[in-house]
């Protein structure tokens, strides 16, 4: 069994910043290729950012593109996001997720076999 737990949604202005982190319990995410995707209400689940099990390679959405860095330390077990120049169309319950499996960077949810429960991010204009 293994849970991933993100932190660090909250409330911002347009323009701030944010950092989001995700950790794993009952075992290390180390070797895993691991994600962010965000789903705003009333709408479908979308990528966000994804990482290579080392970190050497990373992937983003087009709409946070420079203003969004995922990052890893596995030997801290923590993926991050990063989030700069925060947009109220930024507004949406962040995601964390993970595959035990894999070891680049995948786009697609289904690729992901596990899932934290999510942190609001809430951007006001």
């Amino acid at each position: 069994q293994v849970q991933l737990v993100e932190s660090g949604g909250e409330l911002v202005q347009a323009g701030g910043s944010l950092r989001l982190s995700c950790t794993a319990s009952g075992r290390t995410f180390s070797s895993w290729t691991m994600g962010w995707f965000r789903q705003a209400p009333g709408k479908e689940r979308e990528f966000v950012a994804s990482i290579s099990w080392r970190g050497g390679i990373t992937a983003y959405a087009d709409s946070v593109k420079g203003r969004f860095t995922i990052s890893r330390v596995n030997a801290k077990n923590t993926v991050w996001l990063q989030m700069n120049s925060l947009k109220p169309e930024d507004t949406a319950v962040y995601y964390c997720a993970g595959d035990p499996y894999k070891s680049n960077t995948y786009a697609d949810s289904g690729s992901y076999a596990y899932w934290g429960q999510g942190t609001q991010v809430t951007v006001s204009s």
